[in-house]
């Protein structure tokens, strides 16, 4: 049995916009992860840059930082096995014009960059990303009623 770990998503302004939250937010809970936090927010310039901040530099910095402070998202941290891995794979490549379809940006993506959603590229990354848009008492953790159908 492997661990249950958690990873951070972002559906960002655009999915909020178009109303496709819930529908990504199911699939993620059809997969069988766990929701431990939820909230829909506008990210503040600051926190933008924060999160971003590895890109600082490049020529997409600005618009980056500019278009997910430029309307409410929604941000989540999902629990469940190998949780980091699935949500990459669930989201498809950055580019939608190479997103698989059946992934959420293959189905819903226009361009690179209105791509749709973030999700964190490794457990430290999730972490990092958590503590910035969660504190710990906004997380709840629970036993979901299909849990000992979902893991060995």
């Amino acid at each position: 049995m492997t661990l249950a770990e958690r990873t951070f998503v972002l559906l960002k302004p655009d999915a909020v916009q178009r109303g496709l939250a819930g529908e990504i937010l199911s699939r993620f809970e059809r997969r069988g992860l766990k929701i431990l936090g939820l909230k829909l927010m506008h990210v503040t310039r600051s926190l933008a840059e924060t999160y971003y901040a590895e890109h600082k530099g490049k020529p997409f910095f600005e618009p980056l930082i500019s278009y997910v402070a430029s309307g409410p998202v929604v941000a989540m941290v999902l629990e469940g096995d190998n949780a980091v891995a699935i949500v990459r794979r669930m989201m498809g490549k950055t580019n939608a014009a190479e997103a698989e379809p059946g992934t959420i940006r293959g189905d819903f993506a226009l361009t690179i960059g209105r791509n749709v959603i973030h999700g964190s590229d490794s457990p430290d990354s999730a972490k990092r990303e958590i503590s910035l848009f969660f504190k710990p008492e906004e997380l709840h953790g629970y036993q979901r009623i299909d849990e000992a159908w979902l893991r060995e």
